[in-house]
């Protein structure tokens, strides 16, 4: 009699350390998984991995005779009602040569909506020779509904691209940007105050 109560002890104890064991394992996958985000996006800045391109604060110092043509492809993710395009389609440059070229965006909704560019290049072997100085992609553009706006992209084709053999027969490259809606941010407490009593 006294042996049943004991073992049922025992089983309870056992299956509340199971249940805590896959609970912590489950927040540790979870904690992971937001922390994998972050890394996997610096591992491929610094290594132009899977064509994410470079950022660089200062121009080369000088440029080459060999030409690359760049082409210009802009997406807009579905659910974000914004026109974007490039203001031309394709350029020829020096390797090494700074280059600005511009990309016009509309939205075309009837209400503010705040979206960012995710980016690369293409072939993505070439995402780390291909650096920029300035881009609208760094920062989240908000735009009002109507708003026009022309967007400034500024980089160059890093020199050193010429040391890559595997690279040797590379004449075009593609610049691509996909924009994407982001959630829409909550108004301070201050504006939706005065915007409910402007209608009392």
């Amino acid at each position: 009699m006294t042996d049943k109560p004991r073992k049922e002890r025992k089983a309870l104890r056992r299956d509340m350390l199971i249940a805590a064991s896959c609970g912590v394992l489950v927040a540790s996958m979870v904690g992971a998984s937001f922390a994998a985000i972050p890394l996997y996006n610096m591992f491929c800045r610094v290594t132009g991995f899977a064509g994410t391109t470079q950022v660089s604060r200062i121009a080369p110092t000088h440029e080459l005779g060999r030409e690359l043509t760049v082409r210009f492809d802009s997406n807009v993710m579905p659910g974000l009602p914004w026109k974007f395009e490039p203001e031309v389609n394709s350029i020829k440059l020096r390797i090494g040569e700074v280059v600005t070229v511009h990309y016009k965006v509309i939205n075309e909704a009837a209400r503010t909506i705040t979206a960012q560019a995710s980016y690369n290049v293409s072939p993505t072997t070439t995402g780390a020779y291909f650096d920029k100085i300035n881009c609208f992609c760094f920062t989240k553009q908000t735009m009002k509904p109507g708003e026009t706006r022309e967007m400034t992209v500024v980089f160059y084709v890093d020199p050193k691209i010429i040391t890559d053999r595997d690279l040797d027969s590379l004449t075009t490259l593609t610049l691509s940007y996909t924009f994407y809606r982001l959630p829409d941010e909550d108004r301070p407490v201050a504006e939706t105050t005065s915007t409910n009593s402007s209608k009392l």
